[in-house]
């Protein structure tokens, strides 16, 4: 299918941007890589009126790695993050999803904060921040704020982003160099969107029954109408040796996740992808 017909504006600066969005308001799409934009423009599921490309403005790219946190900008592209040392030494999780993410071609234009924005629940990067306590920066002509990723997700492909903002840059605590990071997923093909996947996080100590896994954090995609973390299962198998840390937060995981089925997949083969992924993902924490 073709897209609707639509203008196209690429301001050069955040002031511009922020005028076109107010001028358009609902009528108004940002373009940020377009990645998910694209296709729901083809299959007609969006019909903006005006199209606004944010990729000229400068300043919004880059990784910036501080002693506590790292920085990445909202136009930093999934193959920047995949190819980062800094990311590959400090937030290990999002070097591992990275190449999950569709395909190089895509990668090498499909952005980080416009992935955030767009808040597909079956993305990587939105579990990933959820996982990793990360903070989005969003601005508007009133200035800047901050909130937290498991609050910015409020609903299918909605947001806390109010009208004239745009996400601008994403700032993730750095993990202690004793938490590992394990992130799996399952699709029907290389490239597809998951089935089901998890973001998983812990520390990794001796224990009395071998090494005791600490502070999980238990992010799943694929599984609802935003990224879900998974509380429970997360209590469950804190303080446990990875088996029984394993079977616990399988046990509990029906009390954080309500998966619904999809065109290939039923509700039930999900709540069982999901268990078999958890297994995985701790064991991979352990070992």
């Amino acid at each position: 299918m073709k897209p609707p017909s639509f203008a196209y504006a690429r301001p050069g600066s955040l002031a511009e941007a922020f005028d076109l969005l107010e001028r358009h308001g609902e009528d108004a799409k940002v373009l940020a890589g377009g990645q998910s934009l694209i296709a729901t423009l083809n299959m007609r599921l969006s019909s903006p009126a005006v199209l606004v490309d944010v990729t000229g403005i400068p300043g919004l790219a880059g990784i910036a790695a501080a002693k506590d946190k790292v920085r990445i900008g909202a136009l930093t592209t999934h193959r920047a993050v995949e190819r980062s040392a800094e990311i590959g030494a400090t937030l290990p999780l999002l070097a591992q999803a990275a190449r999950h993410i569709a395909h190089v071609a895509i990668r090498n234009v499909g952005t980080f904060g416009g992935s955030l924005a767009m808040a597909d629940p079956a993305a990587e990067w939105p579990a990933c921040c959820v996982a990793l306590d990360a903070e989005l920066v969003l601005a508007s002509r009133a200035g800047e704020r901050r909130v937290k990723a498991r609050t910015f997700f409020r609903g299918l492909y909605e947001t806390d982003l109010k009208p004239g903002e745009l996400v601008t840059a994403v700032e993730i605590p750095v993990p202690g160099k004793d938490h590992r990071a394990s992130f799996m997923e399952l699709a029907r093909r290389v490239g597809d969107y998951a089935i089901v996947g998890v973001a998983a996080l812990a520390r990794a100590g001796a224990g009395k029954s071998g090494k005791a896994l600490t502070d999980v954090r238990l992010a799943y995609l694929g599984v609802g109408p935003t990224p879900m973390l998974a509380t429970q299962a997360m209590a469950a198998a804190e303080g446990k040796p990875a088996a029984d840390a394993a079977a616990a937060a399988q046990a509990a995981l029906d009390r954080d996740l309500k998966p619904t089925a999809d065109l290939h997949t039923s509700a039930a083969a999900k709540m069982h992808l999901a268990r078999v992924l958890t297994g995985r993902a701790l064991a991979a924490l352990a070992a």
